[in-house]
């Protein structure tokens, strides 16, 4: 089988103690994350052969890291050695990527400085039928920008399926670039996108329906959800596929989740999973995102697609840390369990 490829920036997340705690304690759990990553390692949890590019300075922490990796069944041999740093963010226990508290440490990494005409993604993309990428890399830099452009272009050549996760962070799009003025650049070479209908509106500039939004009940969400995709499809002929994940804070009483899938012109619908107790919000999408994978290559009904999806999803808000440890039996027993 041939193996996907997750390309985007690597980073070390610290999670400090709420109130100064983890100061007198002397220590801070430190987890290995970036939304490429995980979906890298989900998927080499799932036994899909996977290959992750990133950019790390040349030191023995970086081995380290790469060591890591590879005990992980992630293939790093597309991994470039230049830059002077690995990108860093601390997320306070307890909280999620959108907390204000999160504090991102990235600026000038490895990663979001490497240039294009450096790598040779003939190589890189030897022996890979799927290349996944996500909004998060060309948020940035203008140099992380034109290295996805060369990796798409150079994998559109090939055939290759290319996917994208619409994940929007604003604390990182510092540039001087608004996201919709980047991102569809990049999502024309796309034959697969995953996000929601906001993060649709915020980084390709489709519109959203107030009259739907305003009733916030679960039917108009769907109705969205299928007018979003019909946008996307308008707008970028070469996507087929179209996910949109639907997580709700139920006041402080847990989470309501569910996904969609259009695609040949269908809609297909997850069960809703609710839970009242959540360990770790972190990596949650990027699971959904690697879900998606794991289904379309493995050449499964669009209805197991996203009911996979959404309870790998699911499942990721009761695991500690960045990515997933779930098999793919404990992801088909959420399944069951939630109809």
């Amino acid at each position: 089988m041939k193996k996907v490829l997750c390309l985007g920036e690597l980073l070390l997340r610290l999670s400090p103690a709420a109130n100064g705690e983890w100061l007198r304690s002397n220590s801070m759990p430190v987890f290995m994350g970036g939304a490429e990553l995980n979906v890298a390692t989900a998927l080499a949890v799932w036994q899909m052969p996977v290959k992750y590019f990133t950019a790390l300075p040349d030191n023995n922490l970086s081995k380290d890291i790469a060591a890591y990796l590879q005990q992980k069944n992630i293939d790093t041999s597309p991994v470039v050695y230049k830059g002077d740093r690995v990108g860093l963010y601390y997320l306070q226990q307890g909280t999620d990527m959108k907390s204000s508290g999160t504090v991102f440490d990235r600026v000038n990494s490895s990663f979001a400085t490497l240039a294009t005409g450096v790598v040779d993604w003939d190589a890189v993309l030897q022996g890979v039928s799927w290349l996944h990428f996500s909004a998060i890399a060309p948020a940035l830099s203008e140099s992380a920008v034109q290295l996805c452009k060369e990796a798409l272009v150079t994998a559109a050549g090939k055939n290759i399926t290319i996917s994208v996760d619409l994940n929007y962070r604003a604390p990182l799009w510092k540039y001087g670039k608004q996201p919709s003025a980047v991102m569809p650049e990049l999502v024309q070479y796309c034959d697969v996108v995953m996000g929601n209908i906001w993060a649709a509106n915020t980084l390709l500039g489709i519109p959203l329906e107030p009259g739907l939004i305003e009733k916030r009940s679960r039917q108009a969400f769907l109705e969205h959800a299928t007018i979003t995709a019909q946008r996307i499809q308008a707008t970028f002929p070469t996507c087929k596929t179209i996910a949109n994940t639907y997580r709700f804070d139920e006041g402080g009483e847990g989470i309501r989740y569910y996904a969609t899938l259009n695609a040949k012109e269908q809609q297909y619908v997850s069960p809703e999973f609710t839970t009242p107790v959540v360990v770790d919000k972190v990596g949650s999408g990027d699971c959904f995102m690697a879900g998606l994978i794991y289904g379309i290559v493995s050449g499964h009904p669009e209805q197991d697609i996203i009911n996979y999806a959404a309870a790998a999803a699911f499942g990721k808000l009761q695991e500690k840390g960045d990515t997933t440890n779930n098999s793919v039996a404990t992801i088909q027993n959420i399944i069951r369990q939630h109809g």
